[in-house]
């Protein structure tokens, strides 16, 4: 357990707050591409706790500005999109992607008024199908070369869902790998050929077992933790038989990514960003190491759960996530459906809007939380005196970050670490994008 003044160090994410000035010094992913291509290309946009608004204007450029006119604080997220800006409806004042005021119609002719004004304007970059925005101090940092941004676009797919709960306890989720075994175990396995686009669903590289089997069955995994250049890997062997050992690969990229096998052939890159100190939307990029995506049928499987307009789940709080007590004796463990994220969605919003860690009593099987805890404290404090925290890159050393590896298979030969790394080897030789990873 931690104290409660550590605790809200971690959790608390609005302007001024510890974690959140760390949190502002990287990209943020903000809006998925696809949530652009209805007839009005304007959203709202609150993140680590700050109200804005994105829109793409005519000539197709994104720009993020603060969400109130300059003027009389009205709503820029009902602005009008012409020429070449956002206007506000209140009284006409117009302003580009980069917060300059172009018009201010109201005044008389020959003001100068629109040139002293200026909104807030906020970097913005398109990753993968993913708009980030950078909205913290000084320069911005390069975009590491992983998998995930280096894939042609056919081979990359992006989605995203809301949680309400605080985005640590939702990124501790997913740098546990022991919950696998009971939050998601399902009693009968599907057959891997109708498991497209499914999570857990398909059998490990150089095996048949479908991986809901092995985590079903296998339910003691020995877990490894190790310092790496973009924040941690877990190495997660869970022995089948005296020849035979499961091995599972996965990251922590930090400050709030997490990078882990899907199938043999798909990783997903998947992070977990503040709305505030109650509420994150995780983003996910689903990348392909052999052909290219079926973005629609990915799509469509995650809408009928996730759906739009604001990708809330039909199953959360208010109808008990679905649960269904027949359905936990004879079919889930859990009894809330077969959809994984609301597994893990329910696992994250039961604990409450932030999670009490005074309460808590880690063990063995932990020790991933308690390594990137031990980590997060580092890179606050970091950040706080004023020195680069980890991953805020310069160009040279984002385009040398490649991978992360990220594996599942059967090892036979008994030396698991070298098993894994020449696996992801070659199948990174047969990726459109191949190349190295880190040593």
């Amino acid at each position: 357990m931690i104290s409660q003044e550590q605790n809200d160090t971690y959790t608390r994410v609005g302007p001024g707050s510890q974690c959140g000035e760390l949190l502002r010094l990287y990209w943020q992913p903000v809006a998925l591409v696809d949530e652009f291509e209805g007839p009005r290309p304007v959203r709202p946009v609150r993140l680590l706790g700050q109200n804005f608004v994105l829109f793409r204007d005519e000539q197709g450029r994104y720009g993020l500005l603060d969400r109130d006119c300059p003027h009389r604080n009205a709503d820029l997220a009902f602005g009008r999109l012409e020429n070449g800006g956002l206007r506000c409806p209140f009284h006409g004042w117009l302003f580009d992607v980069d917060g300059k005021c172009l018009e201010t119609p109201a005044e008389p002719v020959g003001s100068k008024l629109c040139q002293r004004i200026r909104q807030g304007s906020y970097p913005v970059e398109v990753r993968s199908g993913v708009i980030f925005a950078y909205i913290g101090k000084g320069e911005p940092p390069a975009f590491p070369a992983l998998d995930c941004f280096v894939a042609p676009d056919t081979h990359t797919f992006a989605f995203k869902g809301l949680w309400e709960c605080n985005w640590l306890q939702s990124l501790e989720v997913g740098m546990d790998p022991a919950h696998a075994s009971f939050l998601h175990r399902f009693f009968e396995d599907e057959d891997p050929e109708a498991s497209y686009g499914k999570q857990f669903r398909a059998t490990s590289i150089d095996s048949d077992l479908p991986i809901t089997k092995v985590l079903r069955e296998y339910d003691r995994p020995e877990i490894a933790v190790a310092a790496a250049d973009h924040g941690l890997r877990l190495t997660t062997l869970r022995p089948i038989d005296e020849t035979q050992t499961h091995v599972r690969v996965t990251n922590i990229v930090f400050p709030q990514a997490f990078v882990i096998p899907m199938s043999p052939e798909v990783t997903i890159t998947q992070w977990h960003v503040p709305v505030d100190d109650h509420n994150n939307y995780w983003f996910t990029i689903f990348t392909s190491f052999t052909g290219p995506l079926d973005k629609k049928t990915m799509r469509e499987q995650r809408l009928a759960t996730y759906p739009e307009p604001d990708y809330r789940p039909l199953r959360n709080r208010s109808n008990a996530w679905g649960y269904d007590p027949s359905e936990q004796k004879a079919a889930t463990y859990l009894g809330m459906g077969f959809d994984i994220n609301i597994h893990d969605q329910w696992a994250c919003e039961s604990q409450g809007p932030i999670q009490d860690r005074t309460r808590e009593h880690l063990g063995t099987s932990d020790k991933a939380i308690i390594a990137y805890r031990r980590l997060l404290s580092a890179e606050i404090a970091k950040a706080a005196s004023g020195e680069t925290p980890l991953m805020h890159l310069d160009a040279t050393a984002a385009a040398a970050l490649k991978g992360p590896v990220s594996f599942d298979g059967v090892d036979r030969s008994g030396d698991t670490e070298r098993y894994w790394r020449e696996g992801d080897a070659r199948r990174r030789a047969a990726a459109p994008w191949g190349g190295e990873v880190e040593a």
